[in-house]
């Protein structure tokens, strides 16, 4: 069976982490569909379970944790009269936590923005931490008790809620968004600073998000087809944004600049996981015999 080097596995993986469409890649390097979303499925279940193992124990002190929108296969508004439309089509959340400091993303979660979602989510926040920190949110309800639930009171919390108003703009355009009008500082559990009550970082990244995939760009064709398949281009994303990436500003990865990796990565580090869990694989399937006649 034909199989890509690594320095072309690198060489697409790079492409996707830096926002181009899967038929986009396929264009830039001959390779197939099918082999470019085999190995972006391939590099996320990778990317996953590296994040699962060694970002831990992350002494940070303010974080910052946000929702993002997309979709999956149709808007929420057309899964019912979608056709053949998969169990998790329509709206689609990814949740992240940010560190104000170092900018690492310390934890994410792809699913709904139910209650639910939320503890599932803070809970894994609260495994990765080393100590007690200061965390920012915006008002979504569903924060309090995954937050409660999660930490108890060993934080301290605060919501950033944002009041928006009617914007002389809307009426340009369908699109054109809800204009802040004002924010207030609500205390919710502990003794936050109130001059570092902020979202502004982890909102920030939500942009290098939508830069960065193509999937989450708006107004394009480029969405989501599998929820599955959207959970390891984030999970890919991540180890790129965090391990790879140089922040402008620290000059540091920010896994660096958060103590969890010592040098910057490259793009072959992340084609070395991939290549370490084939031969983890390869190793449980065990030689092939042919079967007697």
């Amino acid at each position: 069976m034909n199989k890509l080097d690594p320095a072309e596995r690198a060489r697409i993986l790079h492409l996707l982490c830096e926002g181009n469409s899967i038929r986009a890649v396929t264009r830039l390097t001959g390779a197939s569909k099918i082999t470019v979303t085999k190995l972006l499925i391939d590099a996320g279940k990778a990317c996953m379970a590296f994040h699962d193992a060694n970002v831990r124990g992350v002494k940070s002190k303010r974080i910052q944790v946000d929702e993002i929108w997309s979709f999956t296969y149709a808007k929420q508004k057309n899964v019912s009269a979608a056709k053949a439309a998969p169990e998790h089509a329509g709206d689609t959340w990814t949740w992240t936590a940010l560190d104000a400091d170092s900018k690492m993303i310390v934890s994410y979660f792809v699913g709904g923005r139910d209650g639910e979602c939320a503890m599932w989510f803070m809970d894994d926040l609260r495994s990765r931490l080393a100590n007690r920190v200061q965390l920012t949110s915006d008002g979504h309800k569903a924060y309090l008790e995954a937050v409660e639930g999660a930490f108890g009171a060993d934080i301290d919390y605060a919501m950033l809620v944002k009041i928006y108003g009617a914007s002389p703009e809307s009426a340009k355009g369908r699109y054109s968004p809800a204009e802040c009008t004002g924010a207030r500082k609500e205390r919710i559990e502990g003794k936050p600073d109130f001059d570092h009550v902020s979202t502004s970082y982890v909102e920030r990244h939500n942009l290098t998000m939508r830069m960065h995939m193509r999937r989450f760009t708006r107004l394009t064709n480029a969405f989501s087809k599998k929820v599955e398949n959207h959970a390891y281009a984030v999970a890919l994303h991540m180890m790129y944004y965090n391990f790879v990436r140089l922040h402008s500003k620290l000059r540091v990865s920010p896994a660096m600049a958060a103590g969890v990796a010592t040098r910057l990565w490259e793009v072959a580090d992340i084609v070395a996981l991939v290549e370490a869990e084939e031969a983890k694989s390869d190793r449980k399937r065990g030689p092939y015999k042919k079967a007697d006649a």
